[in-house]
């Protein structure tokens, strides 16, 4: 896939002489704490790769539609590599997307990491978003007391009124952010439960039965979300166990033919020792049977 045009600019923000000087090299002994963030674009380059990131992924999206999973996901690509690599929420957006791909071409794996990608940027995006909620709460304490302390203050109707509507906006748009960080984790959540699922084996379907928990309390699921996670919580418990005691079936075949070469020069084998299972734990403990050849 060729590179897109804008995706330089990204590579020029890299090369900030800003971020550069904070970068230790080999002789430089540099503590953590003093690092700085990463560079943001100007609000004005940042519109506008974001804007052809979008570009991109309506073409994707219509790609999608038609079907058409391979090229879908070279375009979710490249909406990503024109996206401001800082816009975690945006980006999370591409990666469950290309999850869902994943999912229709049966590419398992692919889908699952996918998918986590896309999870780990939307927690990143949750804590950037708790921290800006406080941050504003903490302007607005300070302006109430800095208001409480003066001795005397002329202040016009209009700006006793615009104070108030300013703070409902940015409440409405942290409400906004919470809502779809929570609508877009549902998806991600539900395309790697999926994924896990199908792939199967005893880590993918303990990470699926995890994945559909974790959907069940979640409140904005639509109704086709709810019955299929309902119907999944019933169905994999038997899955996992099965699939846990076939693991463990091979894993102590295994074990027993290694023994058996080391026990062997001895006069022993592996039928000496008992491994016995206690159902309530699952847990094993092993006996020797000194005359177990006899």
């Amino acid at each position: 896939m060729s590179q897109p045009s804008e995706a330089p600019k990204q590579e020029r923000a890299s090369n900030d002489p800003a971020k550069n000087k904070n970068t230790p090299n080999e002789n430089t002994e540099v503590d953590a704490d003093e690092f700085t963030p990463a560079p943001r674009f100007p609000p004005e380059e940042e519109a506008s790769l974001l804007s052809e990131s979008h570009t991109k992924k309506t073409e994707a999206n219509a790609l999608f539609t038609s079907a058409k999973y391979e090229g879908a996901i070279n375009k979710y690509d490249e909406a990503a590599a024109l996206c401001p690599h800082y816009l975690d929420y945006e980006l999370a957006v591409l990666k469950s997307n290309v999850a869902a791909c994943h999912l229709k071409l049966e590419q398992y794996k692919e889908a699952i990491q996918s998918a986590t990608e896309s999870l780990d940027g939307l927690s990143r995006a949750a804590k950037a978003a708790e921290e800006s909620a406080e941050g504003d709460n903490q302007e607005e304490h300070k302006v109430e007391v800095e208001e409480e302390e003066a001795d005397e203050e002329i202040v016009s109707a209009g700006a006793q009124t615009s104070a108030p509507a300013q703070v409902q906006v940015q409440e409405s748009a942290a409400r906004k952010r919470r809502d779809d960080i929570a609508r877009i984790k549902g998806k991600a959540l539900m395309r790697r439960a999926r994924a896990r699922s199908e792939l199967g084996g005893w880590s993918n379907l303990s990470g699926a039965e995890e994945d559909y928990k974790t959907l069940s309390g979640m409140g904005n699921l639509n109704g086709a979300d709810e019955k299929i996670v309902r119907a999944q919580l019933r169905a994999l418990p038997p899955r996992v166990k099965a699939a846990q005691e076939k693991e463990m079936g091979e894993m102590w075949g295994k074990l027993k033919d290694l023994g058996n070469g080391i026990l062997s020069p001895f006069g022993l084998s592996t039928d000496n020792f008992q491994m016995v299972k206690d159902e309530k734990t699952g847990g094993y403990s092993m006996n020797f049977n000194q005359n177990a050849k006899q």
